[in-house]
């Protein structure tokens, strides 16, 4: 077992109560593959889980639960099956079935082309698990060699349904894409957008890769690859292979048409025209017998140092195993008996075809390729030095990451584990840190448009929003104030700014303004604003105008109201009492002079007004001297005649 394999802390683990995992075969960006046994149905199952780095991103989560699902809904011999998806603590992981064998990359990579057979096997299958899938409107957006699975028992699958059906283009930058770039369909790098014939395109992509031994476009940049697509036409295979018939000269061209509507619609119409193209040629699909139903391998006896190896250049479609008739049964004895006198012949050649192979497997085939190792975490020296420990050449490439810090390595193209030619150039992949965004304006959008706007550039609220009562409308955002990842200074966003992934977000937001309590009796305004999480306290003034109980406004307060506050009401008193003079014995003129500096008004018979003043005299006054009235307020006067 090799020392990675010891040190993983999942090796021997139970997961879920159900899964033991026996060994790790496989390792991707999002995530690791192990082989495992099902203790409950006693088989062994492929169980692939997803990094401990991705589970907190609910974009992964999502990718990683709309594969359980997307496969599930598929019931095709041609599609690897999911069996269960689940959570165990921080382990999120998928349970599928176990398929020992190879990917085509790998037959790529030993055979370089694939023969005609080769190809209309495995194209068939393929075709038909993705006919299965666009049959149930699910777009698979992922085709590629690596994702077509060969297994040692002849069965060819195709599986990884990560970004089936994403709501988002399959289009960041960098490096690390320069492996999916090659099958990217013109539409997704123009416009975003996928659907059935974006699978078309890459399979025709995939298609000329099988036939001729390598991809039609090539660059150092992803962006390079990305504009060929987007601009040239597929040539045809036959152009740089000879020996590839006419008939897939004509489907690579249809296929990879930069106009979707030329193309075919879905997989279903390309497996017809393949079909068509099988008789014409007279070469079929090999069919291979599945193991019977019910027939079980003893796990008790699974080693995981000792996994069936599979070497990627014997691959051969396996032979139809259809029963013989009696005829056959008697050309195969005759034939026999013709051929037991060169068994010895046999025997020697088989021998020298063993030497002459394990020759080439140790001098120039797998046995001379190395894995490359796992530099994720390391600066460029560190991962420049480790891959020269094993004969490999590092070259920097650059990317964004929210969960590398800038200048360690997020990982390499090709990945970690995969085997190279020695001497052969790795990409290392060094995080830039988060990538940056202009934000729109948020103020007066409303909170949900504004959270939802935010989250595609992965900047999340970091707790609940600020309330306040304003004149704005009830929801909409008066305030933002972006955290940049890791902490630092605020900067406020309200109208617009720069900031970067994994920034966190403090929103104000309006309650709208406070209840209109004016003219309303304290107990009511009181009520009121309770309902709105207002406290109250009580101010009384005098007014001539409003009467008394009844609040004339609110007082003012420094900023605006928030939830838990206290207003406070301005309430009536009424109008505020005076005391009346007494101008009882005063002359007409003195009394009314006495009473308009008091601020009273006067009242008496109009004939007095005819005698002099100092003939007049006041006799009594209504209300009396001493009563506490309203500045305003009529005194009424009986005049007499003095002597």
């Amino acid at each position: 077992m090799s020392t990675s394999q010891q040190t993983d802390p999942l090796i021997g683990r139970l997961v879920d109560g159900r899964y033991r995992v026996r060994a790790r075969i496989a390792r991707g960006g999002m995530a690791t593959v192990y082989v495992a046994t099902d203790l409950r149905l006693e088989r062994r199952v492929a169980l692939k889980v997803m990094h401990g780095h991705l589970s907190d991103d609910t974009v992964f989560q999502g990718r990683f639960i709309q594969e359980a699902r997307a496969a599930a809904r598929l019931a095709d011999p041609h599609v690897v099956n999911v069996f269960d998806q689940g959570q165990d603590g921080e382990l999120a992981y998928l349970v599928m079935e176990y398929l020992p064998g190879i990917t085509m990359r790998e037959l790529l990579r030993e055979q370089r082309r694939l023969t005609i057979p080769q190809t209309i096997t495995i194209m068939d299958a393929v075709l038909s698990g993705l006919a299965a899938a666009h049959r149930a409107g699910i777009v698979h957006r992922d085709v590629k060699p690596e994702n077509v699975l060969l297994a040692e028992d002849g069965r060819i699958k195709i599986g990884d349904f990560g970004l089936a059906r994403a709501t988002t283009a399959n289009t960041a930058t960098g490096q690390m894409l320069l492996g999916t770039i090659a099958y990217l369909a013109p539409e997704l790098v123009t416009r975003g957008t996928a659907d059935a014939r974006s699978d078309i395109y890459a399979l025709g992509i995939m298609l000329y890769e099988m036939l001729v031994g390598e991809q039609p476009y090539k660059g150092e940049q992803p962006m390079q690859i990305a504009y060929q697509h987007a601009t040239d036409s597929v040539p045809r295979p036959s152009a740089k292979n000879p020996g590839v018939p006419e008939q897939f000269d004509e489907l690579v061209m249809w296929a990879t048409e930069r106009e979707p509507d030329d193309r075919p619609t879905d997989a279903r119409v390309m497996l017809e025209r393949l079909r068509e193209i099988e008789k014409d040629l007279g070469v079929f699909p090999h069919v291979v017998r599945t193991v019977a139903p019910g027939v079980t391998r003893d796990e008790d006896t699974y080693d995981s140092g000792e996994m069936t190896k599979v070497m990627p250049g014997t691959f051969t479609a396996p032979t139809v195993t259809d029963a013989s008739d009696n005829a056959t049964r008697l050309r195969t004895r005759t034939r026999r008996n013709s051929v037991k006198g060169g068994w010895l012949i046999t025997l020697v050649l088989l021998l020298a075809g063993l030497a002459a192979g394990a020759g080439w497997w140790f001098g120039s085939g797998p046995g001379s390729l190395v894995a490359v190792t796992d530099v994720s975490g390391k600066s460029i020296e560190e991962a420049t030095a480790l891959l020269a420990e094993q004969s490999l050449v590092a070259v920097a490439g650059q990317d964004h990451s929210r969960d590398v810090p800038t200048g360690q390595a997020i990982g390499t193209d090709p990945p970690a584990g995969a085997r190279v030619d020695k001497d052969s150039e790795i990409t290392v992949v060094i995080s830039l840190g988060p990538a940056s965004h202009d934000l729109p304006e948020m103020s007066g959008v409303s909170v949900d448009a504004a959270t939802a706007t935010l989250a595609e550039f992965f900047i999340t609220p970091s707790g609940d929003p600020t309330t306040y009562f304003t004149d704005a409308a009830d929801g909409t955002v008066i305030g933002a104030r972006i955290t940049p990842p890791g902490g630092g200074e605020a900067v406020d966003c309200t109208t617009g700014c720069t900031a970067l992934e994994g920034s966190t977000v403090a929103f104000d937001v309006s309650l709208g303004p406070i209840p209109d309590v004016v003219g309303e009796t304290v107990d009511t305004a009181t009520s009121t604003l309770k309902g709105v999480e207002l406290e109250s306290s009580v101010v009384e003034e005098f007014s001539s105008d409003v009467d008394k109980g009844i609040v004339i406004g609110i007082g003012e307060n420094e900023g605006n109201f928030r939830p838990g506050d206290t207003v406070t009401l301005i309430v009536s008193k009424g109008p505020q009492l005076f005391e009346v003079p007494s101008v009882v014995g005063m002359s007409r003129d003195a009394a009314k002079s006495a009473l308009d500096d008091a601020g009273f008004r006067h009242s008496y018979s109009g004939l007095w007004d005819a005698w002099p003043d100092g003939f007049t005299k006041v006799t009594s006054q209504d209300p009396e001297a001493g009563d506490m009235r309203a500045r305003g307020t009529t005194i009424t006067l009986q005049l007499t005649v003095t002597g």
